[in-house]
């Protein structure tokens, strides 16, 4: 399953990196394992990844039964993960400089979604993150020792608009030396220095471009077309250094304060007897991503009553989030949870705001890691009605049963494997294929072909049923964190739970009323 951040979220294995004599010892995948193997503290690695638009990091993250840790899998070769020196099997300790080996795998997800084209992780080779674990070493503590022990601020998304009198009330200047780094001054009282931006700060980021590919010229350009506001991410400049330092990129998702005008809110509704009185559509932003909308609320109904407005963007459902899933998973989850729901919304402007800086508005949630708002504002949060102690547990997302007639070039996709174990994986979906038109999705894990289950088979058989159907082809599948999920919970995959899938619906055709 690709995620628009372009790493994945699922399973496989792929070949560990081979020496290129043509990169040389410099290259960031190699490490000197003498003193590892020789029983001294582990030495986790700095990687960084960065990708271009619409290119995949080249990874999958995994949490496995029996395995601790958060797993790196299938590193493609030559991918941006295999060049940034992440293997197969390595485990996540930080991103961006945050320790995350403690946090749920969605959350640890979130971030790296959040942090766009650009993110640093420390890893720990697995075989040295089950020696430290046995030898009871504080895995934290190991990360701040690579990063020297020295304490970096947050950096602070500032948004400032324009005075009649002050302008926005900062200049900016170019660091003497170096390219691409800018320092900000700002007048006092004035706008910028009310949004939290001081003197000596360090821009790193403004209105969605990061400026260290930009002259001066370039960035004041930018400044006066930007109209009546502009967000910055900015950084003390010592904090600054010591990230520049540590290879680590600042990026917006690391923000731990914040004074941006549009927050998500929660809306908790109870379901009366029509129901809660809204439509859920599925439209497309201006960037191209798919998103989720709350149409036709109902007067007089729960939605209406919980604070729902006509336009609202649906991000999570009972705190889980829902970008990037199909309308009919989303449709199933809010019909299971019973005769009440908790959904994460934020209005038209707000989503318009967001998609414009290229974040997701769930950073600022108060379900997302703490970010202190700048100003002390008093959320917009409606009041859960009072036996709603309890939020009911997101429930299990249907299997897709997808029915594929194959084409002039075959059905469109290609299996994977992990080697030399059971389980087969749909590797890449061709765009305009038979496989794409039945919704097949890469990651997809295959559970049934043609009404055998396959789970147990090796990939070589599973392609052998394949073969056995001629042109039609029918496939049970899920995607890769939705069949943990069901292995977690002991619930068999079966064909009946499916929702069939035949031929491309429109976008414009995704709508329930709810």
């Amino acid at each position: 399953m690709k995620h628009k951040t372009g790493f994945e979220d699922g399973m496989e294995l792929t070949q560990k990196f081979t020496f290129n004599p043509k990169v040389g010892i410099d290259n960031p995948a190699l490490v000197t394992t003498d003193e590892t193997e020789m029983g001294c503290r582990p030495v986790p690695r700095l990687c960084r990844l960065c990708r271009s638009e619409g290119e995949s990091f080249g990874f999958y993250l995994r949490m496995e039964l029996g395995c601790a840790g958060h797993v790196i899998r299938q590193v493609e070769p030559w991918s941006v993960a295999e060049r940034s020196g992440l293997r197969d099997g390595d485990r996540l300790l930080e991103i961006n400089g945050d320790f995350v080996d403690h946090m749920e795998h969605s959350k640890i997800v979130q971030k790296i979604h959040a942090s766009g084209m650009q993110v640093s992780f420390l890893v720990l080779e697995g075989s040295d993150f089950e020696r430290a674990q046995g030898q009871g070493v504080d895995l934290q503590v190991l990360a701040r020792e690579h990063s020297g022990g020295e304490q970096c601020a947050r950096p602070r998304l500032c948004y400032v608009t324009r005075d009649r009198q002050d302008g926005l009330g900062f200049t900016i200047a170019a660091v003497e030396g170096s390219k691409g780094r800018f320092s900000l001054t700002v007048t006092s009282g004035g706008p910028a220095e009310k949004a939290g931006v001081r003197t000596g700060d360090r821009l790193i980021w403004i209105n969605g471009e990061h400026v260290a590919d930009l002259t001066h010229c370039a960035l004041n350009k930018m400044v006066k077309k930007c109209g009546d506001s502009v967000t910055l991410l900015v950084l003390d400049s010592a904090s600054e250094e010591r990230y520049r330092k540590r290879g680590i990129v600042v990026v917006p998702a690391m923000a731990g304060e914040h004074n941006l005008p549009h927050q998500p809110r929660k809306l908790y509704l109870v379901k009366g007897p029509s129901g809660y009185g809204f439509r859920l559509d599925q439209e497309r932003l201006p960037s191209g991503r798919i998103a989720h909308f709350l149409r036709e609320v109902d007067p007089d109904s729960p939605a209406e009553g919980a604070g729902m407005q006509d336009g609202d963007r649906l991000l999570a459902v009972n705190g889980d989030p829902v970008e990037g899933l199909e309308h009919e998973d989303i449709v199933t989850r809010v019909r299971k949870s019973g005769r009440q729901v908790t959904l994460t919304t934020i209005d038209s402007r707000g989503s318009e705001f967001y998609s414009q800086l290229g974040l997701t508005p769930l950073l600022f949630s108060e379900d997302s890691d703490p970010v202190t708002p700048l100003q002390e504002e008093t959320p917009a949060l409606t009041a859960p009605p009072v036996e709603n102690l309890q939020e009911p547990q997101a429930p299990l997302a249907k299997p897709r049963l997808c029915h594929l007639e194959k084409g002039n070039t075959g059905f469109g996709f290609n299996l994977r494997s992990i080697l030399d174990e059971p389980s087969t994986f749909i590797g890449q979906v061709a765009q305009g294929s038979p496989a794409e038109r039945a919704e097949l999705r890469e990651g997809d894990v295959v559970v049934e072909v043609n009404g055998v289950n396959v789970e147990s088979e090796y990939i070589e058989g599973v392609v052998g049923r394949m073969e056995e159907g001629g042109s039609r082809l029918t496939l049970l599948v899920l995607g890769p964190v939705e069949y943990q999920q069901y292995k977690q919970s002991g619930t068999p995959i079966t064909a009946d739970l499916a929702v069939s899938k035949q031929v491309e619906k429109p976008e414009s055709s995704s709508k329930s009323f709810l």
